[in-house]
């Protein structure tokens, strides 16, 4: 009997916590300028979840701003430690995207795309094997 993969994760300080049961949807970097900034690096590694796959506990700071498509990009933050943590709102959205970051076990991240290149910063590097966009794929 095969067991679903677990990805356990959280914030800083351990106030917001997640469980997420499954592989991912997608997984991979976002190069895009939200992205970097959010993250305070050069991208941010995400995974996607359909929203029944992931349990998420503790109170979050929400943070709303124009995503590329023209609706809101909601990233999802500890009140106490200032960790990022997740996407989305929780009770609304079918889908969030757990940053990778946050994971407990890095090695549960197998990134295979990378998006918005059209953004990336001349200093970062793209990894070995990882299918480019330079946008979001199917736009």
């Amino acid at each position: 009997m095969n067991e679903a993969k677990v990805h356990t994760g959280g914030c800083l300080c351990g106030a917001i916590r997640y469980v997420a049961t499954g592989e991912p949807d997608i997984a991979g970097f976002c190069y895009c300028a939200d992205c970097r900034k959010a993250s305070g690096s050069g991208f941010m590694p995400f995974m996607g979840f359909k929203a029944e796959a992931l349990r998420i506990t503790g109170e979050t700071l929400r943070f709303t701003s124009p995503s590329a498509r023209g609706t809101d990009a909601v990233r999802n933050s500890c009140p106490r430690c200032g960790g990022l943590v997740f996407g989305g709102v929780v009770g609304v959205d079918v889908s969030h995207t757990v940053y990778a970051g946050s994971l407990d076990d890095p090695a549960g991240f197998k990134p295979t795309i990378a998006i918005f290149l059209r953004d990336k910063a001349d200093w970062v590097a793209l990894p070995d094997g990882i299918a480019g966009f330079e946008t979001m794929p199917g736009r």
